[in-house]
């Protein structure tokens, strides 16, 4: 499969960081948020350096001093990489993903082969090396080689060189004039590159056992000036045409590669970490040793009299004679998949999550924060007080200062300040450890009332239910009711400002209302909804997550569908409310909405729609939830993952935030938040060049707002009502014509139902 690629450039890492989305995306586009601070592998080629994150890709072009950063949004074609391979002779740039997908980038061009991810041979087909040869590639994975034509994008051949024929661990391969060689689970082995049959693994000959080399696995193999080093445990071997001679020996070496001449060896040794570079009669041309930039280096090349180091945790670094300059693009500092939460144009994620059985995954990556198009991340790297804090998977913005409150599932609560200080509440609260744990305090969930209130779920605690007062001072509460490990977790406030709490493990939905009094426990009221008519109707007793709507009405996804309260106010009352079950028709059937679903997120956007996150991708449904508008999937879309595990969307733009399991990636949908008034109308794009086929937005509408598009006489040109709080157009009249070039008027109906101009737009043709 053959793609375009679409490049994201920017002219310089400090100044120019961003430059390609300071404005907003087009209606209907997608754009990545990917992890781009861990930096894997690197290669040059073409007059560039490219460097592989676990995540994707970028690439840095020094003549024109810029960066082009590549991801399943651009054309590659999955999101994911474990080693990447240049092939100079054709000036080929390969791919290899973790699923054994794999790209090969040409000039503009993307092409798929999707071969070995789609064969049935069993076994593990990850890659773990690719060696490029005069129009070839040599993938080494952990069940054989796997040889690619470039010119054909083809797989052409698999060599399975283990005893007896057997699938083995290859860890890389490399060639010389006369053999190629490969560093296996089982040792260094070689064939005559003129062997006519290199997949028949008799042809293959077993060179450790002898002449200094010993038997067992063998690491890595490479070849320089047509001279053969073998890495081996801790050390690196070379052939002088007799016996394997010792050439370098140091402890915890993670990686060799040659480059330009050079063997450079990156080593790192609990804290130390340092690149040497050496000649070719082992002698050190070069050692480079920064603990700001050099923390876990993962591979390094030298190209261009330039050494470019590749680390995991420091992103990519260029060691100059004059200089380092670091290219740590701004991003997300990983894949985060905790809840996400978005105020006043800012979207604020949690990296931490648990598993299905609230089982904590030792995160330690905090909190990001996206705002005018720039993450921030806030964690142990920022605060050191943050060292022992993991998992941090619900997130509050405190109304009063717009400061964060993260909840930690083992390790408290976690407030940052203005002042760029934190503070931990655990003992200093009246938050408790599990009953289970008596280590860990477990929060699953916060939220604010509209009192300004702060409600806590602490999950396993005897008193699970925390509040932090206005004041400062705490409260705590046991529901009335059992609940296995007294399992709390998210929380939504309703308009009544009833509290209403995910009780995961099965134990279904509860309501709390404590009358706004706090103190006085004598007149809280407690509700638990379970399966089943009688008990409150809920589709599934394991509810995963709850959202409240532009009605008031509350949401609940569980792993058997959804399920709506449509009567918040009638909790309590004699009559009750049950949990409504929506019904849609699809296919010309009507079923009960997401029925055998396990619905992960819920978020509603202006126009009271809700996007809706599963392991199948995410859905956006109407206002009602009895039509589903869009299923966005990660092959029908450029979603990053179909497993869609949280939904966040920015009212002032309506662009939709979905993290998924390989990562954040955003959409911008149709509909935004409503305004009160018409002062703040923005057209995008203005003006509107010519060979646009776009979608325009007009944002920042009252609710509902009806919409005249006029020329400058008056005549009318196009109307429609506001989704939301706002309106898209496709830029054509009435009668389905391109709009010419020209100024239009955008008309709106003010409170009285009067005419007035909010803004214009300008067309401009060729």
């Amino acid at each position: 499969m053959r793609k375009k690629i679409v490049a994201f450039l920017f002219v310089c890492q400090i100044a120019f960081e961003g430059f390609a989305q300071q404005s907003l995306q087009p209606i209907g586009n997608w754009r990545d948020h990917l992890p781009y601070k861990s930096a894997i592998d690197v290669v040059a080629g073409s007059g560039k350096i490219y460097c592989a994150t676990p995540y994707s890709l970028f690439s840095i072009n020094n003549a024109e001093n810029s960066i082009e950063r590549m991801s399943k949004m651009t054309g590659l074609s999955e999101t994911g990489i474990s080693a990447i391979g240049y092939d100079d002779s054709n000036n080929k740039l390969l791919i290899a993903y973790s699923n054994s997908m794999v790209d090969i980038v040409y000039r503009n061009d993307v092409f798929t082969i999707s071969d070995i991810f789609l064969s049935t041979i069993p076994g593990n087909k990850t890659i773990n090396h690719v060696f490029a040869k005069n129009g070839k590639f040599y993938l080494s994975t952990e069940i054989g080689i796997i040889m690619i034509d470039s010119e054909k994008y083809e797989v052409k051949d698999s060599w399975f060189i283990g005893n007896g024929g057997s699938k083995i661990k290859i860890n890389s391969v490399a060639a010389d004039s006369a053999y190629f060689f490969a560093a296996t689970a089982e040792g260094l082995k070689k064939i005559s590159i003129n062997n006519s049959n290199p997949s028949n693994y008799l042809n293959w000959e077993v060179v450790s056992g002898a002449n200094g080399l010993s038997a067992g696995v063998c690491r890595n193999v490479f070849v320089v000036q047509n001279k053969k080093f073998v890495e081996k445990n801790d050390s690196i071997f070379m052939f002088n045409g007799n016996a394997w001679n010792l050439f370098f020996t140091e402890t915890q070496i993670k990686n060799v590669h040659s480059s330009s001449g050079k063997i450079i060896v990156s080593l790192k040794n609990g804290n130390n970490a340092k690149v040497v570079s050496l000649n070719m009669d082992g002698t050190v041309s070069r050692l480079l040793q920064n603990s700001t930039w050099i923390k876990n280096p993962s591979k390094t090349i030298f190209s261009n009299n330039e050494y470019w180091v590749a680390d995991s945790s420091e992103g990519l670094t260029k060691f100059m004679n004059t200089g380092i300059e670091n290219y740590k693009l701004n991003s997300p500092q990983s894949i985060a998949m905790g809840e996400m939460v978005v105020k006043n144009n800012t979207v604020y994620v949690a990296a931490g999550h648990v598993n299905s059985n609230w089982q904590r995954q030792n995160n330690k990556n905090g909190i990001d924060k996206y705002v005018e198009n720039k993450w921030t991340n806030y964690s142990e790297i920022q605060y050191a007080q943050m060292d022992s804090v993991k998992d941090i998977t619900s997130i509050a913005i405190d109304p009063r200062d717009e400061t964060i409150w993260g909840g930690s599932f083992g390790d408290g609560l976690i407030h940052f300040k203005k002042n760029n200080s934190i503070e931990i509440f655990k003992q200093n609260s009246t938050l408790q450890s599990a009953l289970f744990d008596l280590n860990s305090y477990r929060i699953a969930g916060i939220a604010f009332d509209e009192n300004k209130n702060l409600w806590v779920s602490n999950y396993g605690a005897s008193k699970n239910i925390s509040v932090r007062k206005e004041d400062g001072s705490w409260k705590a509460f046991t529901p009335p009711f059992f609940l296995q490990e007294n399992a709390v977790a998210q929380i939504v406030v309703d308009d009544e400002n009833q509290k209403w709490i995910v009780a995961p493990k099965g134990n279904g939905l509860i309501c709390f209302n404590d009358a706004n009094t706090i103190d006085n426990t004598n007149d809280d009221r407690w509700k638990l909804f379970k399966f089943g008519l009688g008990n409150g109707n809920l589709p599934s007793n394991n509810v995963l997550c709850l959202a409240k709507d532009k009605s008031g009405n509350i949401w609940i996804g569980t792993d058997d569908g959804i399920g709506i309260i449509q009567c918040t106010q009638q909790i309590f009352s004699p009559q009750g409310c049950a949990i409504f079950i929506p019904v849609v028709k699809q296919g010309g059937f009507n079923s009960y909405l997401f029925k055998g679903e396990e619905i992960k997120s819920i978020a509603v956007d202006g126009a009271d729609r809700k996007w809706v996150a599963t392991k199948k991708g995410v859905y956006l449904v109407s206002a009602d939830g009895e039509k589903i508008v869009y299923h966005f999937t990660e092959e029908n879309s450029k979603l990053l993952n179909s497993d869609v595990r949280n939904v966040a969307i920015n009212g002032e733009t309506g662009e939709v935030f979905f993290a998924t399991a390989k990562g954040i990636c955003s959409f911008r949908s149709t509909a935004s938040e409503a305004k009160e008034n018409f002062e703040n109308v923005l057209v995008f794009p203005n003006p509107v060049l010519p060979n646009f086929n776009g979608t325009i937005a007009i944002r920042g509408l009252a609710n509902n707002a009806f919409v005249k598009i006029v020329e400058m006489d008056g005549r009318l040109v196009y109307q429609t009502r506001a989704l939301g709080g706002q309106v898209v157009w496709d830029g054509r009249d009435y009668k389905g014509r391109k709009i010419s070039s020209g100024i239009y008027f955008v008309l709106l109906l003010d409170e009285n139902g009067k005419e007035k101009v909010a803004t214009k737009i300008i067309f401009i043709s060729k």
